[in-house]
């Protein structure tokens, strides 16, 4: 594959979107269409080398018993779904300090400690360049509403078992899926 240009199509508040055209190995040329939080791609350099946009919180309580998920309404698919407290790194913020403040913001609880930090992935790879950071921890305390009208989000804490039934009969966002499939499988 070779690139050759990347052209802006479209402006949003949040997302962007770009078509992406290159050559196949067969030299046939396609044009790609996705979507991006930058506001302004204009190189192959610039689309692969783009910062960090958000981050995911894998928490468990702190006996490591039940872990938390939002479930959460979602306008793209007019429904609720299960995910992890997750969000945007402001400008200025380290992936750190959005993990506590997107925590506190969706579930009212406090981020007791940062286990593990997992390398830059990307949250919808087929069709947009979003890369995030997972944190894997431990959060304590009460759980409060989210703080924004513009989210509909009641925060839980699951068991394993209750992880499987849910995995069964409702819809997830495909890395908490992932995730929760594989921890609630552990030392079962």
């Amino acid at each position: 594959m070779k690139f050759i240009s990347i052209k802006k199509v479209g402006d949003g508040k949040f997302i962007n979107r770009y078509n992406v055209t290159y050559e196949t190995s067969d030299k046939k040329i396609k044009v790609y269409e996705m979507i991006s939080r930058k506001k302004d791609i204009s190189s192959i350099d610039e689309l692969i080398n783009s910062p960090t946009d958000a981050v995911v919180l894998i928490l468990t309580d702190e006996a490591g018993e039940r872990i938390l998920i939002n479930r959460e309404f979602r306008m793209a698919v007019g429904d609720y779904i299960y995910n992890f407290p997750a969000g945007l790194i402001d400008e200025g913020e380290t992936y750190e300090e959005s993990a506590r403040r997107e925590l506190m913001e969706e579930t009212g609880l406090t981020l007791v400690s940062i286990d593990d930090v997992m390398y830059e992935s990307y949250s919808a790879v087929g069709f947009s360049n979003e890369k995030n950071i997972c944190v894997v921890g431990k959060a304590s305390g009460t759980f409060a509403p989210s703080t924004s009208t513009f989210e509909e989000i009641e925060a839980g804490w699951y068991t394993k078992e209750e992880v499987r039934r849910l995995l069964a009969t409702s819809h997830f966002a495909a890395r908490t899926q992932a995730y929760c499939y594989m921890w609630s499988r552990e030392c079962q």
